[in-house]
């Protein structure tokens, strides 16, 4: 379904000088973040590589093939808490600016393409479509590459996430005027509005722990709010119950 061309998105306002981040505590913080960076992640990829390496019993079979379950078990467990660790740190170096922009024109099309193709091995087991038919021409945007191709991941997985078994995600993009907007559907279950504001806050998790489907602390939203906040564009989702969700992200056209 196409972004339709009426909707208007607020202008974001500018940051007042005032409230701007002191040098030096930005310095100290980027320097924490780094530090929180190489201690949480150093042990967890040891975690996943040696569980992987016992796990193909690489050097020679374990014995009991319980051995090698475990050893499965650990893995994914180490990857899903490497995720967790890498989506907490992203969003505390967006919200505190520590992380390094680069606005320049890029062909979302093509940053479209990169995101799907990383979705791809999650749609597949489930038999979801990923479609997007791309304009006829490039359409170019002000954007950091690495930050819409993960705001556009995030929102390829949660699509993926609450699609029905063999259903449709959909992306779509258009230009209008200054604005380059992109949507991306799923025929979910939908939410109801009234939660949205809620789910776009950091470590809110949008349903009960004893009955949500899927895994994950409810940090995708927020982290694709900031990326495009800071790319001066706007995200925001349609949805309600039983219709489905479409996430709309407005860029500069470039």
């Amino acid at each position: 379904m196409a972004v339709p061309a009426h909707d208007t998105y607020p202008t974001p306002a500018p940051e007042d000088a005032a409230t701007a981040p002191d040098p030096v505590s930005e310095e100290a913080r980027r320097a924490f973040l780094r530090m929180m960076s190489h201690e949480l992640r150093t042990p967890l990829n040891s975690i996943i590589g040696f569980s992987e390496i016992i796990a193909s019993e690489m050097y020679g079979p374990l014995g009991a093939p319980q051995y090698r379950e475990y050893a499965g078990m650990v893995q994914v467990s180490g990857q899903r808490l490497l995720r967790l660790v890498n989506q907490a740190l992203e969003i505390m170096r967006l919200e505190g600016g520590a992380i390094d922009f680069d606005l320049h024109a890029e062909p979302v099309d093509a940053i479209i393409d990169d995101a799907i193709a990383l979705c791809e091995d999650d749609a597949a087991p489930r038999g979801v479509v990923l479609a997007f038919d791309p304009p006829d021409q490039a359409v170019f945007a002000l954007c950091d590459p690495r930050g819409l191709r993960t705001a556009l991941v995030n929102l390829l997985q949660n699509a993926i996430t609450f699609s029905p078994d063999g259903g449709e995600v959909r992306v779509t993009l258009d230009c209008e005027g200054a604005d380059v907007r992109v949507g991306i559907q799923d025929r979910g279950e939908g939410l109801n509005p009234a939660d949205i504001p809620r789910l776009m806050r950091p470590f809110e998790q949008g349903e009960n722990a004893l009955v949500r489907r899927s895994e994950g602390a409810g940090l995708g939203w927020p982290i694709v709010r900031l990326w495009i906040k800071a790319m001066g564009g706007d995200f925001r989702v349609d949805s309600a119950p039983g219709e489905g969700l479409t996430a709309r992200l407005r860029l500069t056209a470039g």
